[in-house]
């Protein structure tokens, strides 16, 4: 790949990586972050797999910040990885999602290192904003 490319990749992502971030999500970028956070989070934490897709940025990044941002009972760990940007933190994050699918963009919550819940793209693409909101609101209600 051309540094022209990879870098033109780097400036278009910048928004779509800072919606999350903005929020207070914690952006993990390398397969050491993911394994640092995994070995080290007691805590309730909600991941979402970032993607350049139009059902990430119309749906599912609005629906993933606004729950967590308005949720009574909220994760004590918001973090995302960047699918198709980040390819050694998405891949070794998935590898914890034990029995799911590759799905971008996706959100799992987990709990004390199982998944306890997950959101596929097929459950976010054609779907409302406001029902996805209430699927993790539910979510957060039950686990943390």
């Amino acid at each position: 790949m051309s540094m022209a490319y990879e870098e033109y990749m780097k400036q278009i992502v910048k928004p779509m990586r800072a919606e999350l971030t903005n929020a207070g999500f914690e952006e993990l970028t390398t397969e050491e972050e993911v394994v640092e956070l995994m070995n080290d989070s007691k805590e309730t934490t909600f991941i979402v797999i970032n993607s350049v897709c139009g059902c990430a940025a119309g749906l599912a990044r609005p629906a993933a910040t606004q729950a967590a941002f308005n949720a009574e009972k909220k994760p004590g760990k918001l973090v995302t990885v960047f699918a198709g940007q980040d390819k050694e933190a998405t891949s070794k994050m998935r590898e914890y999602f034990k029995g799911y699918e590759p799905s971008s963009p996706s959100m799992a919550l987990m709990k004390n290192g199982e998944v306890v819940h997950f959101i596929p793209r097929h459950d976010i693409e054609g779907n409302s904003i406001e029902g996805i909101m209430e699927n993790l609101q539910n979510a957060f209600d039950q686990h943390c």
